[in-house]
Formats: structure tokens, sequence, C-alpha cells
């Protein structure tokens, strides 16, 4: 369906408020609000829910009467459910949702998307079930997408949220109107992990979600690493539980959106690893001011000050690097500590990633294994 006639379809019933959390499949409608100036970036999708519902409180007394609309990966249902439980049913508050169908099943029934979508894939629409949330799948034809609308306002004026789950391919490319070019650096992702993953080598280096964990394998696949899938946000307190039972020294390589989502790890972190008082545990923030997995759409890292947060957060050693040359010599500092708490690292690196760009031939439970037994020493 087109994306601008879909757009026009959706301003006539009211729906022109959009909050969300990129996501590739959604990208169309996510360029559309961004271009229309009616886009809310938001860092979690529990979060984007909180603010879509502000947005219905707020319109609730206009003549046309008007709603948020929450925009996310079904990955990001997960985070959304504290809400939508709590706060939209508790309240009547209606809001519209549009969550994407990642890991949606082939003619065999098989997961026809990559290896983190599998669970989501099978249970997205029961997940809306059993909240008690109407949804539909949103259909490609815009005589069909306009009685669903129909049907949804009607739900929404009885104080309901109701969802469109949306296929891949439903929606046609829209391209952002103004490109965000990121950060006016020349360094980029894979140069600086090359350099992680050299200096480091006898360190467990986990890599966030997303092009992280891409470029780090084409780079080289060794046993002491892991690329994450899904899980958004939660490198570094996967790192935090393996630095609390093992004597390895622990790299945790984030990104701007990833490290904004899950924003209170910082303490989390910063007080356990001062409790263990060991010098091992290093989280590397490599912020290129971008969602860049899902079409380059703006962050909101621009703003904001890293250095400071982690150290209120607690983090002992905190810097902020501008070239390769100093990234490798304070991984070298970290690498022959001895005592102490959190180690933070900050770059800013170019947007975009290494093209092509491929993904990796070992499965994440193959992965998993392996640095199982690298964490006792077995390999």
């Amino acid at each position: 369906m087109d994306m601008l006639e879909f757009g026009s379809l959706l301003e006539e019933f009211g729906f022109r408020d959009f909050v969300g959390v990129p996501c590739s499949f959604l990208s169309p409608l996510i360029n559309y609000a961004i271009n229309q100036k009616s886009f809310v970036m938001a860092n979690n999708e529990g979060e984007a829910v909180a603010i879509a519902s502000g947005i219905s409180m707020a319109r609730a007394r206009e003549a046309q009467r008007g709603y948020g609309v929450v925009l996310m990966q079904n990955s990001g249902l997960s985070n959304a459910l504290s809400p939508l439980t709590s706060l939209n049913y508790t309240f009547d508050i209606p809001i519209l949702g549009f969550v994407s169908l990642r890991g949606e099943r082939d003619e065999d029934g098989k997961n026809s998307d990559e290896p983190q979508h599998e669970l989501l894939g099978r249970i997205t629409d029961k997940l809306l079930e059993v909240c008690q949330i109407e949804y539909d799948f949103l259909s490609k034809d815009p005589c069909d997408a306009r009685r669903q609308l129909q049907h949804a306002s009607k739900v929404l004026q009885e104080g309901k949220p109701y969802f469109f789950i949306v296929k891949k391919g439903v929606l046609q490319k829209l391209d952002l109107r103004v490109e965000h070019s990121g950060p006016s650096t020349m360094i980029r992702r894979i140069d600086a992990l090359e350099k992680i993953a050299q200096v480091c080598n006898e360190a467990v280096i986990l890599a966030t979600t997303g092009k992280s964990g891409r470029e780090l394998y084409e780079i080289g696949d060794r046993p002491n690493q892991l690329y994450m899938v899904g899980s958004m946000g939660c490198v570094s307190t996967l790192g935090l539980g393996m630095m609390l039972k093992s004597d390895k020294k622990i790299v945790c390589i984030d990104g701007d959106g990833a490290l904004l989502m899950r924003l209170g790890s910082l303490a989390v972190n910063a007080r356990y690893a001062k409790e263990r008082n060991m010098g091992n545990f290093c989280h590397i923030l490599l912020d290129n001011e971008s969602h860049d997995s899902t079409g380059g759409q703006f962050g909101l890292s621009s703003n904001i000050d890293f250095k400071l947060i982690a150290r209120a957060s607690g983090y002992e050693f905190i810097e902020w690097v501008e070239s390769l040359d100093e990234l490798q010599k304070v991984l070298k500092e970290f690498m022959n500590l001895d005592s102490g708490g959190a180690y933070f690292i900050g770059m800013k690196i170019k947007k975009g990633s290494k093209e092509p760009l491929g993904r990796p031939k070992i499965t994440p439970k193959e992965v998993a294994h392996r640095l199982e037994n690298f964490l006792i020493n077995k390999v």
C-alpha cells in the first residue's frame, strides 16, 4: 500500500500523533511521521505507550477526538505489556498501535526471519488476545484499510486500545525527506570493533544487538565473542552477570539506542562492579546518534553527556576518546587493571556500516555454549 495514501487515511480518521521505536518493517510509517514532523522518538516501547496515552488524554475533549498512535516491532511488545495492561486497561485510555510481525511462519510453518524473532513470530497475536486488546492484520488494500480504520475508531471510542499487526511488505517504502547525517567523525564502527578485538582478545567480548555483532563476526569469529540478537539494551547486564561469577575480563560493546533503552543498567553495573573490585568490567559505547539497523532514523543521543551519566551512576573510570589510537590506549589500561570498579569508554562513530554486511553463520545457541566453555577455560 502506498504510504502517502495510507497517511492521508490516518489523517482523515484523526490519527496524526505518532510515538515509537524504529522497526525496519514499519520504517515507511515511521518515515512518514517524521516527514510530517509528528513523530516522537521513544527509548523503549513501554515509554512509547505511556507517551501515546498522554496524547490521547490531552486530545480527549477536542471536537474531533484525537488519539496517540504507537509504533513498534513485535519484540518490543514485551516492553509495552506493562503499561498496556496496567495503564491503558486500568484507566480506560485508548491508543492505536501498529506492531510489526517479525518471525512470520512460511508455508511449512517455519520461522522465515532471524532467530531472535522465532518465538514472538508465533505469539504476537496471542499476546494481544491474552491482554484483551482487539487487533487485526493490516490490509495492503486501501479500501480494506479504510474499513479497518473505521472499526478501530469505534473500539477506541469505547476507551480501549486497538492494534494492527503489520506483515513485511504491506507498506511501500518511503524515504526520509531530510536524512539524519549522524556525527561528523570519520571513525567507522568496524574499525573500532577491530581495535577492541585485537587488544581484548583474552577477554569476553559481548556485542550489542544489530550491526555491532554482525561486524564483529565479519572481523573474525572467536570463542570469546558473543553477538547479541534481540534483547536490546541488555548487553551490559548480561556482561555484569558474567563478571559476578567469573575472573575473566568482560567487555560489553553498546550502542546509543540500546543503552538509552535501558539506561538504568548503568547504576546496577557500577554498584556491583565496585563491590567486586576486580577491575574486570568494561562498558564501551559506540555512538552514531542513529537507529542504523532500521533505516537510519535519528536517535536521541546527540545532546546527552554520557560521561556525566556514567560518573553519576558510579562508574569509577570514564574515558571519552576521539581516535582509534586513544581507544587502543584506554583499552590497554583496562586490560592491565587488577582492581577497581566499572570502566566506561565512549566514542562517536560514523553513521552507516560495512557493505555488504552478512550475518553470523553460527547459531546463537552455539555461540552461547562455546562462550560458556571459554568462561571456564575449556577453550
